[in-house]
């Protein structure tokens, strides 16, 4: 028996490219087609879209959201996009989200959308994003952030209960019930319906009548109408059961205190929602704080076991990687490398725990790697102790670059104040107040988001339950005169950088509770011996006392892992409460707790959060979601008091 842990998303087998004798594209391992041999546009046009009374449904909206069972050759995607640039009473978002537990790789969905040239500047533009291969959520922005994609990549049955998704129309498009019995059983259904807005509607080619009674038992109400080509009839209906939408905030006003890796991302992703952004620092700048660091590494920390820290930080690379290229591709000011990264084992055991995880999981090459000792070498450039984890699309930025960025996107819509302390904050008639030091408003909105790291707590006046603290971290810069090359970041029990505008980043130590902000010769020595552990002999002269550092504080929670959400009442918790239950503060919410890991997870973070207070689909799956939310804390508290004496101020 292995003893391997199981994963909670198994590794994804790619779709073969297969087509009929016909020219028709073909599933061997299901043993049906992807789409009507009468015509793959007019079958998406028909059944899904007019199936569904669109465009006529999402005219004037301010969002509109599909859900689909089974992305396939997206050309419903293309299909529903395309019809939705076309038409000038268009909703003002486009949210389409579907689950592919077979994805194509993007040479193969090259190849078949060449059939469909009247989709060629879309499937172009959908090719160029189209994800790595790797189990869960990734969510993909096209014209402006005004359509969004978010796909599922992995088992239908395992991500649609994961969804929190407010569908306002559905595209049932698995293949056919005898062929894949699953993705048409009554337990899909149940979570389609929970996953319903009111008055949703849905589109099928099938009329199967175990699937009219399943739907009809979770509350939809269905009928056959004329189906397309060779199918005589198709199903449609409306959900007419109980819904569970999340409508979002009231009010399009925001208050955002803190203008660091938090502060800025949320802002920037409000902006893209078109809410009123007021941003407030002490600072006279964005990226003053913790995110002041000279340089961040970005890359995502795998586990044997696929944890939730992993998935979490997956997601998060790989939405930061897509939107540092297109700040890029905007021309905005963001420096950033795709160098590569490695991490080095601290030894045997590690290293062999390192190779049985990537074993394990299967990854893509593009994505992770396991080197040995020798091509961990060679890669760097230089001999190592040990092989270990190579990120061949890590890399390493610019973390007050990255902030400056987010706020110049949305030049106008954010609105910054530097230079003002909020002192405290007040609640009144349905909006909030802050109020500097000496009792003055500095802004007043509906919706105020803490983003001022572990400073949170005290405008929360939530000592009593949040474990949010600070954590020193002294960073070591290195002139790059005074080391051998090195064009890539480098990880291990410490760190070290290529070089920007001359300087290495070496480090960096990481001490709880610690908030001198002096400069410590002895934590100097310290990132020293740590890249004396991960590169042996690579800057054997270096005097710590003549280099200089930078002291941090970042903002870290007790299980590691963010808090992100809106923040319940101070006072104790209903007896048996949950989170969904838990009362809530009105208006309040926080972004913290992002540790050392800000530059991955800032921009995942900002965009979770906005569309939480948005009310748009979350863009990971729920149980990730759940994990974030700072209320988790209140309840850890009910189950398991701390004493009296921990965590006063």
């Amino acid at each position: 028996m292995s003893d391997l842990p199981p994963l909670p998303f198994p590794p994804l087998q790619p779709a073969r490219l297969e087509r009929t004798d016909t020219g028709v594209p073909y599933s061997t391992a299901y043993g049906d087609v992807y789409h009507s041999a009468s015509g793959a546009v007019g079958q998406a046009q028909h059944v899904f879209l007019h199936g569904n009374g669109l465009p006529e449904r999402w005219q004037g909206e301010e969002r509109f959201v599909i859900l689909e069972t089974g992305f396939g050759l997206g050309l419903n995607f293309l299909a529903t996009w395309a019809a939705w640039k076309d038409d000038p009473r268009r909703c003002q978002r486009l949210h389409f989200v579907s689950v592919e537990k077979h994805p194509f790789r993007r040479e193969d969905l090259a190849e078949l959308h060449r059939t469909f040239p009247e989709f060629a500047p879309l499937a172009a533009q959908l090719q160029g994003a189209w994800p790595l291969l790797v189990p869960g959520p990734q969510r993909l922005h096209f014209e402006g952030g005004r359509v969004t994609l978010t796909l599922y990549l992995g088992d239908a049955l395992s991500f649609l209960p994961q969804l929190r998704v407010g569908a306002n129309a559905f595209y049932l498009d698995g293949f056919s019930p005898a062929k894949n019995p699953e993705l048409w059983s009554d337990y899909l259904f149940r979570a389609l319906s929970r996953l319903a807005a009111k008055d949703a509607t849905l589109a099928t080619w099938s009329v199967a009548g175990g699937v009219r009674d399943g739907l009809k038992a979770v509350g939809f109400v269905s009928e056959k109408v004329p189906g397309f080509g060779t199918k005589r009839q198709m199903l449609r209906g409306r959900y007419r059961g109980p819904s569970l939408g999340d409508p979002g905030v009231s009010g399009r006003r925001v208050l955002v205190i803190g203008a660091g890796f938090a502060g800025t991302s949320v802002a920037e992703r409000l902006a893209a929602r078109n809410f009123a952004v007021t941003l407030v620092d002490q600072a006279d700048g964005p990226g003053q704080g913790a995110s002041g660091n000279r340089v961040g590494v970005l890359r995502h920390q795998p586990s044997l076991d696929d944890n939730r820290l992993s998935r979490l930080t997956r997601a998060a690379f790989l939405y930061t990687r897509s939107h540092l290229q297109q700040l890029s591709r905007e021309g905005l000011p963001v420096h950033w490398g795709a160098s590569g990264v490695i991490h080095l084992a601290r030894d045997g055991a590690h290293e062999a725990l390192q190779a049985r995880t990537v074993a394990h999981q299967q990854p893509p090459e593009e994505y992770l790697q396991y080197l040995d000792r020798e091509a961990a070498s060679a890669r760097i450039g230089w001999p190592v102790d040990h092989g270990g984890w190579y990120f061949p699309l890590g890399g390493w930025g610019v973390p007050p670059s990255l902030c400056a960025a987010n706020l110049a996107r949305w030049e106008g819509a954010i609105t910054p104040r530097y230079g003002q302390r909020v002192e405290r904050l007040e609640y009144a008639a349905g909006a909030w107040r802050a109020l500097d030091p000496d009792g003055r408003t500095i802004a007043e909105c509906e919706t105020v988001v803490l983003a001022n790291a572990a400073d949170a707590k005290r405008l929360a006046g939530a000592h009593g339950w949040l474990p949010l603290s600070p954590a020193r971290g002294q960073a070591t810069l290195i002139p790059e005169g005074q080391t051998p090359p090195l064009d890539m970041v480098v990880c291990g029990q410490g760190y070290i950088t290529p070089a920007y505008e001359g300087l290495r980043v070496c480090g960096a130590s990481f001490l709880a509770g610690d908030e001198d902000e002096a400069l410590r010769l002895t934590e100097q020595r310290d990132n020293l011996d740590k890249l004396q552990t991960i590169l042996p002999g690579f800057a054997p002269h270096l005097t710590p006392a003549q280099l200089a550092g930078r002291v941090g504080f970042r903002p870290i929670s007790l299980d590691r892992m963010p808090m992100l959400g809106p923040l319940p009442e101070n006072g104790p918790p209903p007896a048996n409460a949950r989170l969904v239950t838990l009362p809530r503060r009105p208006g309040l919410w926080l972004a913290s707790g992002f540790g050392a890991r800000g530059f991955v997870l800032s921009a995942l973070a900002g965009e979770f959060l906005a569309s939480r207070l948005a009310g748009d689909p979350w863009p990971l799956e729920r149980e990730l979601g759940e994990a974030l939310d700072p209320g988790r804390f209140q309840l850890h508290q009910q189950r398991h008091p701390m004493p009296e004496d921990v965590d006063k101020e």
